[in-house]
């Protein structure tokens, strides 16, 4: 047994109670090794339902096939699991995959829910990020009867576990359709109202601008884009990713957070819940709690109740500031 596979099997063994935990909520998507935290930088491996899916970075390689269907092997000895096996190379879309002829359809589930969980597809992301249940499981919580928007919706995840938590109507904004198109499809695996589910192809930022009030600027201002009324929200979640370039303006969590918060903020009725995330390690819990205070109360709206949470525990981190901070704020 070879290093890397020493360290898969300690996480493994450090897993069992959460698995048992996980199996009896319904979940069987698991993150069971996060390399960076747990011995090898650079290798991800992940249970989706009947999936297995190991990462690797090109840049960074840290195992070739033979160690990747080792493994595999391990993995379904312990998880006692026939798993399909799924190696994704990331690093860029010229990097060659290695095959995955597996024609599923692959389902997996959360907390009872059921997600599409393919391994290959247009993009490189997973369609469902592992890390992000710990907001899933808050927003099911919190969502009765609640209006939900979810901005940067991606695959609407979260606009799934609103409207299972009892939600009266969730909004998930989005700017790519396939990513929406997977979020209708997660929508009806589990039933859900297709009236209550709003699914909008739109960038984000005027989209959030809009529904709080605020002009739209930038370049695109000047073009089409599709129109709102101002309206607020029981709970807005914003979940952006580190930087885009859009016509309406960059967003940029590490430099320019505010101009991302603020309208999410003003999307949110008075006494509202406000979940946003930063997904930059360099930015750390303190700091990033200090400009969400900050940007609330430079708009006049501090928040009455307000944490950081960070992701559940198979997202081990060796320093207490994992990559993952999910501020919840309760807006005055």
């Amino acid at each position: 047994m070879n290093e890397v596979q020493q360290s898969f099997a300690a996480a493994l063994a450090r897993r069992a109670s959460l698995l048992e935990r996980a199996r009896q909520e319904g979940t069987d998507c698991v993150r069971l090794f996060h390399g960076v935290a747990e011995g090898a930088a650079g290798l991800t491996i992940d249970r989706y339902g009947p999936v297995l899916l190991v990462q690797t970075q090109a840049s960074r390689p840290v195992a070739d096939a033979d160690d990747v269907a080792r493994l595999a092997d391990q993995a379904r000895r312990a998880l006692d699991a026939g798993l399909a096996l799924a190696w994704n190379v990331r690093g860029g879309a010229a990097v060659e995959q290695p095959p995955f002829e597996h024609g599923g359809p692959f389902v997996g589930h959360e907390l009872g829910l059921s997600y599409d969980v393919r391994p290959r597809h247009r993009g490189q992301d997973p369609l469902l990020f592992l890390d992000f249940r710990a907001a899933r499981r808050l927003v099911r919580a919190r969502a009765a009867g609640a209006s939900v928007l979810n901005v940067f919706a991606y695959t609407c995840g979260i606009g799934v576990a609103a409207l299972a938590g009892g939600a009266r109507e969730v909004w998930n904004v989005d700017f790519a359709r396939s990513a929406l198109e997977v979020g209708r499809h997660n929508a009806a695996l589990n039933g859900l109202s297709p009236e209550a589910f709003r699914t909008i192809e739109a960038d984000a930022i005027p989209t959030m601008r809009q529904l709080a009030g605020l002009g739209v600027k930038g370049r695109g201002a000047r073009r089409g884009f599709t129109r709102f009324t101002a309206r607020t929200f029981d709970l807005v979640v914003l979940d952006p990713p580190r930087w885009a370039k859009t016509p309406f303006g960059a967003v940029d969590v590490v430099n320019d957070y505010p101009s991302l918060l603020k309208p999410a903020i003003g999307c949110a009725r008075p006494g509202g819940l406000v979940i946003a995330t930063h997904h930059v390690p360099t930015v750390t819990r303190a700091q990033f709690e200090a400009i969400v205070r900050r940007t609330a109360e430079k708009m006049g709206r501090p928040f009455a109740e307000l944490s950081i949470v960070g992701p559940e525990e198979d997202f081990p981190s060796f320093d207490g500031e994992p990559p993952l901070k999910i501020a919840v704020g309760v807006v005055s």
